[in-house]
């Protein structure tokens, strides 16, 4: 089947990048198409923490922030493995949100607006042909005049594309596993904590509705020595934390099973494929230690939309385009995902992390400065 309709804009992913940027798009009077493989609402494998520099963005959106009764978090806690603790004040600060009720809501309104939503629906290849792009998907073929990819962090447009992160040797930041559970817990609403483990780390949040975010990230390898075992592998290693152990043992789950992800990749990634602009995490994805992931992906469409309008009103060329989306996108985020790298090296080797934290702990101006790299300004 084909359609006898080109949009303006073509979105595969429907995340929070992807539906960001159809909302602003559809508002600005742009036909959208968005493909999304999943159906809404849908849990994702995510820290559920977003930083207060995205609050008024996300209500221009129209997302009714300030009417959710959502938790405001203002004070951060990590733990090393041998239970070593510092806590500070966040200075900007965040709130909790889960995905599954942001995702939804954003997708309502994006529907609202006219942008079509195609869900349950995998895009298989996107061709770049005079000046026109063909998204090829188990729906037929779409055609644009913009194509832009917000699949997430890993998907089987990077395999047919033979991204160089996925090609490459597997390197110390390109080969980890997320776990996330919502838990029933008694938990500061103002808190997120990020307690620490061998060969990985766990952050914990408040969200809505009384629920806590409780999600972790840890190696392929751990897993594997393990058997395979979630179960066996946080009895044996995240429980060697005694915060986490606490945690681990007092908490309800909320739902059966975990939700996971695998062969999460930390490794730079370009940001524009055959013309395809490249959002959210698809674009460049920041540890999760450094609790920024969802502002990114929220900011990073709004740079997206600010590149591709005048491209669409025939006031840049395709090159220019390209060329402003790619300056811009460096100059917002390339020192945070520098930082987040660097960072993400102290937490790993159990003995060395115990050592960041007992070197950090007389010295909170340098913790508030390491997070205040990893933080932007207001958008």
């Amino acid at each position: 089947m084909a359609y006898n309709v080109t949009y303006d804009i073509a979105i595969v992913g429907g995340g929070l990048a992807g539906l960001a940027l159809s909302i602003q798009s559809a508002k600005a009077g742009f036909k959208v198409i968005l493909f999304e493989k999943e159906q809404y609402p849908f849990h994702k494998v995510c820290g559920e923490y977003i930083s207060l520099e995205s609050w008024d963005f996300i209500e221009s959106l129209g997302v009714p922030l300030s009417k959710m009764q959502l938790p405001i978090v203002n004070k951060l806690m990590v733990t090393a493995p041998n239970g070593n603790s510092i806590e500070q004040p966040l200075d900007l600060g965040g709130f909790g949100i889960s995905r599954h009720q942001l995702d939804h809501t954003l997708y309502q309104l994006a529907k609202d607006l006219g942008v079509r939503i195609e869900t349950g629906v995998k895009v298989d290849d996107i061709h770049f042909e005079n000046a026109l792009f063909s998204i090829h998907s188990s729906l037929g073929i779409v055609q644009s005049r913009v194509a832009v990819g917000s699949f997430g962090k890993r998907s089987n447009l990077d395999v047919k594309w033979k991204r160089p992160f996925i090609l490459g040797k597997q390197k110390q930041l390109d080969n980890f596993i997320g776990v996330k559970y919502h838990i029933d817990i008694d938990w500061p609403k103002d808190l997120i904590a990020l307690h620490n483990f061998k060969d990985g780390y766990c952050g914990i949040s408040a969200i809505e509705a009384g629920k806590t975010c409780l999600c972790y990230l840890t190696t392929a390898y751990n897993l594997k020595t393990h058997g395979g075992s979630i179960a066996f592998m946080e009895e044996a290693v995240l429980k060697a934390n005694p915060y986490l152990k606490s945690i681990l043992e007092k908490a309800i789950h909320l739902y059966e099973a975990p939700v996971t992800i695998a062969q999460i990749s930390f490794e730079r990634k370009s940001l524009i494929e055959n013309h395809v602009l490249l959002v959210g995490d698809a674009g460049g994805m920041i540890t999760p230690l450094c609790g920024n992931g969802m502002s990114m992906a929220l900011h990073g469409s709004k740079l997206a939309f600010e590149a591709i309008a005048p491209f669409l009103r025939n006031e840049l060329s395709r090159v220019a385009m390209e060329q402003h989306y790619a300056r811009v996108w460096n100059k917002t985020f390339a020192q945070r995902l520098t930082v987040g790298r660097w960072v993400q090296r102290f937490f790993g080797k159990t003995w060395m992390t115990n050592a960041f934290i007992a070197a950090l702990k007389p010295f909170p101006f340098l913790v508030r400065a390491i997070v205040k790299q990893t933080h932007g300004e207001g958008y």
